[in-house]
């Protein structure tokens, strides 16, 4: 087993939802954490300012931008592992914008690997995402299921993941790709379904209004993504292997606005909109995952169940309500 406790870690990404949870269970854990966010004018450092004072006092944040490869060497130059969580990740926006997905999520990709070979790390943990299965051909979906490119967005992942294959197969990159089901929790913003059901459930809405109702996705709770982050750069012989991380349950976006409605004590009316729907070829019906593979080779299993995740979420939601704007979700 890879020790980090004198490692130094790098983390990309370190700013989303996902990353900021990471870099949370990462620091007491490690010698030493780097967290990257994307470098702007503003002086935040976007979720990590949730993270409590003794955390962010014990970690080293980087800002600058994965699109830049001789950012991305130096700042990766002496670490010995690297989580790369940086994306772009919205899907209704790669179909306005796919090259910026395409210049983050690949070209991106390519520049830290580039890096990670120049440091001679240890391990290379990347994040993938279940939308590269496309609607799933059968249930539940392992890790040999089809590749299917649906949106500007999964195909970019797609690529990503390719890149990250090669890398291992040419130059012998110690580098392994973990490909998490829909992950949702605190601090995830208000594009992805859990937290726009949430705030709207909580607002002066009058109704819970969505796209598509009946695509089925298994949500896992963004502890347990971490703790599967976290045994995959960990584990010994996982490199150049693919992992899912899921529940193994699939709920449908209807009966889980009805259950969080039911959590918050609403009765409000649910309604689908066709303004909201994705184009037709690019809808991903339902995926569920076979998280066997996980628990064979990383001793991973979730322990955190949907009820109780959601009224985590639901409390973050209250607590920070101007972090929120009730909108549209668009699956």
């Amino acid at each position: 087993m890879l020790n980090l406790e004198n490692a130094k870690v790098f983390v990309t990404g370190a700013g989303g939802f996902i990353g900021s949870h990471l870099v949370e269970s990462l620091v007491p854990l490690c010698g030493q954490v780097a967290a990257l966010v994307h470098y702007d004018s503003r002086p935040e450092w976007s979720n990590l300012e949730f993270l409590p004072e003794e955390i962010l006092d014990s970690m080293i944040v980087v800002q600058g931008d994965i699109t830049d490869p001789h950012f991305i060497t130096h700042a990766i130059r002496g670490s010995d592992v690297v989580f790369h969580l940086a994306a772009l990740i919205a899907i209704p926006y790669s179909y306005m914008a796919p090259e910026a997905f395409f210049r983050t999520n690949v070209l991106g990709t390519v520049h830290v690997l580039e890096a990670a070979r120049d440091a001679e790390v240890s391990r290379v943990v990347t994040v993938s995402t279940s939308e590269c299965y496309g609607t799933a051909q059968f249930i539940p979906v392992n890790e040999q299921h089809p590749l299917q490119a649906q949106s500007p967005y999964s195909a970019s992942k797609i690529g990503a993941d390719k890149v990250v294959e090669s890398y291992h197969r040419a130059f012998e990159l110690p580098a392994v790709i973990v490909r998490p089901f829909n992950t949702y929790g605190p601090r995830q913003s208000a594009r992805a379904v859990v937290p726009t059901i949430i705030s709207q459930a909580l607002s002066d809405m009058p109704s819970i209004q969505l796209g598509l109702l009946t695509p089925v996705r298994d949500l896992t709770y963004v502890t347990d993504t971490v703790s599967g982050l976290i045994a995959a750069a960990r584990a010994e012989n996982v490199e150049g292997e693919t992992i899912n991380l899921g529940v193994g349950k699939g709920i449908s976006i209807e009966e889980l606005a009805r259950r969080i409605l039911t959590l918050v004590g609403s009765e409000k009316e649910i309604l689908s909109e066709e303004l909201r729907i994705r184009p037709k070829k690019s809808e991903v019906h339902q995926l569920v995952c076979d998280n066997t593979k996980a628990r064979n080779l990383l001793d991973w299993e979730p322990m955190v169940s949907l009820n109780e995740g959601l009224r985590r979420t639901i409390e973050f939601v209250q607590a920070y309500p101007d972090f929120y704007k009730p909108g549209k979700f668009i699956l």
